[in-house]
């Protein structure tokens, strides 16, 4: 669960918690607005903490490459005189 997820469902928890007036039987909306509302605040706090491991702004790293130029290489051709 994202956090738009988890923003969607604190919205729609707090609509159903405080704004809804409506009495069913079976169900308590205002009960069923307040778990949702908890859901969504923990998967804020989950996708925090594990936002730098899914790849958020610290997740993705770039590598450079720079050419400095063809390599020279010196060869020492030492030349001995053994008889």
């Amino acid at each position: 669960m994202g956090i738009g997820t988890s923003i969607f469902l604190i919205a729609v928890g707090a609509i159903l918690a405080f704004a809804v007036n409506i009495h069913t039987n079976g169900v308590d909306l205002q009960t069923v607005g307040v778990i949702l509302m908890l859901v969504g605040v923990i998967g804020v706090i989950l996708s925090a903490i594990f936002w730098n491991s899914w790849g958020g702004f610290g997740g993705y790293r770039r590598t450079a490459v720079y050419d400095d130029g063809p390599v020279v290489r010196r060869r020492r051709v030492v030349q001995d005189d053994v008889l």
